[in-house]
């Protein structure tokens, strides 16, 4: 029997010196209702981040409006004390302010783009970033104001990598004329990949590509959906098959599934272990454009 573990997914690379396993975890469902307040069980929240580090995950994706803080106060003390600390590496993204349950605002205002970060490494216990995303693009400010005051940060040595998020091809071009964009972080997953351009063209310039709602916050993983049929014939999740056309779709991607519960986690990071033949692939690639 496969073991569970991130690394059979294989890496990626963001530099010369730091590879991460291609299976990470987001926080995002580390909150309360609305992606807003506290989490109801905090410790549990920490266990699960606890329990993806033994399952050789070291890649967790974060953001300060997550509650807003509570899910990087869970991430952070379940990082605590990792023997491996100094292996793990961090995406969090700025840019959003929150008024309540489910209410999310861009604000692109570069002092408190700043603000955020300096915010974010004290929550976090860390002295830089390894890779910050401009959440949204704020259409009060200009790319280049946005963009280059994260640009200012990296030359601080605040931030190592600057990314992306929601965005489109012209916009990453854009942003590129400012500083090196790392990565990129937009709505994808198997049945609704409208941006598959930015994916092919964020491989070509040797960007990582996050696809955050990797499984619909669960739609896709239900019993009796599309993905059920192609899942029996590999005897796993759907949710696996999911994730393993993630890992299949480009070797750039990082699906990023966020979960409060240890059992999914493990059913999530066991799609690792699936090797999607080229037939099914492309069978789960027609669902999108079905739509």
């Amino acid at each position: 029997m496969a073991t569970i573990n991130a690394a059979n997914a294989g890496t990626y690379a963001f530099d010369d010196t730091f590879k991460v396993n291609r299976l990470g975890y987001g926080t995002m469902q580390l909150t309360g209702p609305g992606t807003w307040g506290p989490y109801a069980e905090p410790e549990k929240g920490i266990q699960v981040v606890q329990k993806a580090l033994d399952y050789g995950i070291n890649f967790f994706d974060t953001a300060d409006s997550y509650g807003p803080w509570f899910a990087d106060r869970y991430l952070a003390a379940g990082l605590k004390g990792a023997a491996n600390r100094d292996q793990i590496f961090i995406s969090d993204k700025v840019g959003q302010t929150r008024q309540g349950p489910d209410v999310w605002t861009p604000h692109g205002e570069p002092n408190y783009l700043r603000q955020q970060v300096e915010v974010s490494m004290m929550t976090l216990g860390i002295d830089h970033e390894d890779l910050v995303f401009l959440h949204r693009i704020d259409s009060h400010f200009s790319i280049a104001d946005q963009v280059g005051e994260l640009k200012k940060l990296q030359d601080e040595g605040k931030i190592k990598h600057i990314g992306l998020s929601q965005v489109s091809v012209d916009q990453i071009k854009e942003a590129q004329k400012v500083a090196k964009i790392d990565a990129i972080e937009n709505l994808y997953n198997v049945s609704d990949h409208h941006d598959d351009d930015v994916v092919d063209y964020a491989a070509d310039q040797n960007m990582a590509f996050l696809p955050w709602f990797p499984l619909a916050t669960g739609e896709l993983a239900k019993s009796g959906s599309v993905l059920s049929t192609i899942a029996k014939k590999y005897n796993v999740s759907p949710a696996q098959i999911a994730l393993a056309w993630l890992l299949k779709r480009s070797d750039n991607i990082i699906p990023i599934p966020g979960t409060s519960s240890v059992d999914h986690l493990a059913d999530n990071v066991a799609a690792a272990n699936v090797d999607l033949s080229t037939a099914d692939f492309n069978d789960l690639s027609e669902l999108s454009t079905k739509k």
